[in-house]
């Protein structure tokens, strides 16, 4: 893929850049790890006075940067901006609360006491650079949340972003530099895939961290391996979303709806595999699928817009043959199923709720990136729990019940990074965020990220 912003909603090229050569990749290296030497020293207060001017001024850019991010991946603008306002808080809250998170472990001398120490503590150091290989699909978001937690623990970054968000990439280096950061601090790398595996196994570079597809994921893990260097992988996702009879099928209905199709149904962590008890099955179609035709699909920069174009060409022609082989096998469309006829122009695909998918649809195992459901219906809880757990992927997984029973018995057997009872998936700085099988390993985010990129540093002091 060529680095260039290409406006979705058209298809027009806009603006092309050049890939870094090999000389200036190694001048940014060694910005890097002269980066790192000071960055290190630094204490809690200054990187929490530094992240915060960062998140000060992505607040003040936020119409532009919202704009930046839709012309170049097609979300809608208001999505775009609830994205950088959801940066900017986590930016605050790392900053608020990294020291806490990483403060010296005392273990009690108890525990200890026959390994010959006096005392004993566990302090957790920063790895040094670190690689990020980031999507496109939340261009911003998805690298502040490795960026806020990495540089407040003392590590500096290299991105290396989706070739299609080169603006937005440009734009977060130039925001860490505005904050006041060293340079070398946090540096994008405008380059293609093919260059990330001889940065990775550079001696400078002490991790990497990936989100986005399988195939990706297993490329830049088998390289750190090679290499021995720590890696944390967010990749895919088929979720499952499971409503169950004491669920308030009303509401479950409605975020069915917005858990589908947000960021124009292109998220790991969107419901995608809508699995519903028969005893309330029919309820549930009928306000579903009413819900997902009554979307606007459109211009993303209209403020009315609820869904708007894919983020590639490439990326639409892929969604459009899965449905293509579900429908040539069997499966039932009972919305959508095509290109709307309204968009003459840009990469567009209606909601659509698929019923009758079978194991033998391709659909059924690979992950739909965009605003298809597929709706199932179960005899019983045994039934929906094996149907949700049939799948390669396993980050996220949402609920809909008022027993606690089948709260209890969700939470021990869904396989999956999370378990969201009556509410949709949703990230938070707080929380882990991470999955299991296919979707990956390791996490992101509370204190759980914020350690992943750390040296747990056993501290002993004999007698």
């Amino acid at each position: 893929m060529p680095i260039a912003t290409v406006d979705p909603a058209t298809g027009e090229t806009l603006e092309t850049f050049e890939a870094l050569s090999g000389d200036e990749i190694e001048h940014r290296l060694a910005k890097a790890e002269s980066a790192y030497a000071r960055h290190r020293l630094s204490d809690f207060a200054e990187r929490a006075r530094l992240l915060n001017r960062a998140a000060d001024l992505l607040e003040e850019d936020t119409a532009d940067i919202a704009r930046t991010m839709t012309t170049e991946m097609g979300k809608p603008v208001k999505a775009a901006r609830a994205e950088a306002a959801k940066c900017v808080k986590a930016m605050r809250w790392y900053a608020e609360h990294a020291e806490g998170l990483l403060a010296d472990e005392h273990p009690a001398q108890r525990d200890v006491s026959d390994s010959g120490a006096e005392r004993a503590i566990v302090r957790y150091r920063p790895l040094g650079v670190v690689l990020a290989v980031m999507p496109w699909n939340f261009p911003l978001w998805q690298v502040v949340r490795f960026a806020a937690p990495a540089l407040m623990a003392g590590n500096v970054a290299l991105l290396k972003h989706a070739s299609n968000v080169p603006r937005t990439a440009l734009y977060l280096q130039d925001l860490f530099t505005r904050a006041g950061y060293p340079e070398g601090c946090f540096q994008t790398l405008l380059i293609g895939s093919g260059a990330v595996e001889d940065i990775l196994r550079d001696r400078r570079v002490a991790a990497a961290t990936l989100t986005g597809s399988e195939p990706a994921g297993r490329s830049v893990a088998s390289v750190a391996g090679d290499e021995i260097k720590k890696t944390v992988l967010e990749l895919g996702g088929s979720d499952p979303y499971l409503v169950l009879p004491s669920a308030d099928v009303e509401r479950a209905a409605a975020t069915a709806v917005t858990a589908r199709v947000q960021n124009n149904g292109q998220s790991c962590i969107a419901a995608k595999r809508f699995i519903v008890h028969t005893d309330v099955y029919d309820a549930f179609r009928e306000r579903f699928v009413a819900g997902m035709r009554e979307l606007t699909v459109g211009d993303p920069m209209d403020e009315n817009t609820d869904v708007g174009p894919l983020a590639t060409e490439q990326g639409r022609d892929d969604l459009e043959e899965l449905v293509e082989d579900a429908l040539n096998n069997g499966a039932t469309a009972l919305c959508g199923g095509q290109r709307p006829k309204e968009q003459e122009t840009g990469w567009y695909y209606a909601p659509t709720v698929l019923a009758d998918v079978t194991p033998q649809m391709r659909i059924h195992r690979e992950e739909a990136f965009g605003p298809v459901a597929t709706l199932y219906r179960v005899a019983d809880l045994d039934e929906a729990v094996a149907l949700a757990n049939d799948t390669p992927f396993g980050l996220s997984s949402n609920v809909w019940t008022r027993d606690d029973a089948d709260v209890e018995r969700c939470v021990r057997d869904l396989e999956a990074g999370g378990v969201f009872f009556n509410g949709m998936t949703a990230s938070h700085p707080g929380l882990p965020f991470g999955g299991v099988k296919r979707s990956g390993y390791g996490r992101e985010l509370s204190g759980h990220g914020i350690r992943e990129f750390c040296n747990a540093t056993t501290v002993w002091h004999g007698a």
